[in-house]
């Protein structure tokens, strides 16, 4: 289980790219990668999941305490790229109620 993180700063938004798998071993990488980031006023994060094809609660948990150290600092994070079985998880968990989810991939059941 690997996942790969590509990070791009331009002013005041920063891209990420992750591809792989978001799990319990590979959320720890994902935390210490955004979250350092997140902690600067009025900063805009966004997440391209396009490549991500699993997903558990330990990534689920990355995101919304990225989201929460975003709002305290007046920042904003926009998830993009999910599939139709990330979707889902973070419908069902009633994440997409509070957080920017930009679903750009079709499929992915």
């Amino acid at each position: 289980m690997n996942i790969s993180i590509d990070v791009q700063e331009m002013e005041s938004i920063i891209s990420a790219k992750l591809a792989g798998e978001i799990d319990a071993y590979t959320a720890p990488k994902v935390r210490e990668a955004l979250l350092p980031l997140a902690e600067q006023s009025g900063i805009k994060i966004v997440v391209d999941l396009t490549d991500v094809h699993y997903m558990d609660s330990t990534g689920l948990g990355v995101f919304v305490g990225l989201f929460k150290t975003l709002k305290k600092y007046d920042g904003k994070l926009v998830l993009k790229g999910m599939s139709g079985r990330l979707k889902r998880l973070f419908d069902i968990t009633g994440l997409t109620d509070v957080m920017d989810v930009n679903t750009e991939v079709e499929g992915g059941v």
